[in-house]
């Protein structure tokens, strides 16, 4: 006689819904809009430098030849009669950096969200510039602590990036950086500075950029400072409010289909 088969009398556990806990900032930081007068003079300034200095990312035309190297390969192991030793073949050298029409000037500036990252971090930069253009926003927040500790004036300028794009050769341009003791773009540096509005970050005291701005210039001098001044400015600071951080629970894929298990048979 057989034998019916079991039935499965337990129960499939469901596996929980991984859960990945982040902390999130109470704080929203946004760019401070700025003028329209002021947009058209930050744009005007720089087109007509950038003209004038004549930078632009020159494109080389690389043509592969495909087969080029299984026939050179051919040839050597298995030379004719007709071929001569003296005899080579002249392949155009292939650039590995981008071509710049100026590379000197090129290097005064920081152009991309990357180099201007870089270039504060580094302390390197006098002026940042962001295009309001990029996708998604919070690509550029990054830079506001950043110009912020750093004293670095820097602002929002709109169509940045379709302005100054075509004129240097490039797709786009979505952060541009002057760095510091640039001769060709002093001008435009001190022409932009008083125009920029300042930068609003809720846990930097307002009173503490003149601060920074004398303790850079006083590392700069190679002055050192003593322990007693140092922290009779930290009493005098003014307190600042802070607020709790934001548990955030991200669920990663929450659309996910899940097929339940088979049964066993």
């Amino acid at each position: 006689m057989s034998t019916p088969a079991k039935a499965v009398t337990k129960k499939e556990k469901k596996k929980p819904i991984p859960v990945k806990t982040s902390l999130n900032s109470p704080y929203t930081i946004q760019w401070c809009p700025l003028e329209r007068e002021n947009k058209h003079l930050i744009l005007k300034t720089l087109q007509v430098k950038l003209s004038a200095v004549g930078l632009q990312k020159q494109r080389v035309n690389r043509v592969r030849e495909w087969g080029s190297k299984r026939r050179s390969r051919k040839k050597a192991s298995k030379p004719t009669e007709d071929q001569k030793p003296t005899e080579s073949v002249q392949t155009p050298s292939k650039p590995t950096e981008p071509c710049w029409s100026n590379p000197s000037v090129r290097k005064q500036l920081a152009i991309g969200i990357n180099e201007v990252t870089k270039g504060l971090e580094r302390n390197e930069l006098s002026l940042v510039l962001v295009c309001n253009s990029v996708k998604p926003a919070h690509m550029t927040f990054h830079l506001i602590p950043l110009s912020k500790t750093r004293s670095v004036p820097a602002c929002q300028v709109p169509s940045l990036s379709d302005t100054l794009a075509v004129q240097l050769g490039l797709k786009c341009v979505l952060a541009l950086g002057f760095k510091r003791g640039s001769e060709v773009f002093e001008d435009v540096v001190r022409t932009i500075t008083p125009v920029v509005p300042p930068l609003n970050v809720s846990w930097i005291p307002t009173n503490s950029q003149k601060k920074a701005e004398k303790k850079q210039s006083d590392t700069v001098r190679g002055q050192k400072r003593k322990i007693e001044d140092i922290s009779e400015e930290a009493n005098d600071s003014s307190p600042v409010d802070l607020q709790p951080l934001k548990v955030k629970k991200i669920i990663p894929n929450p659309k996910k289909i899940r097929k339940p298990k088979k049964g066993a048979k």
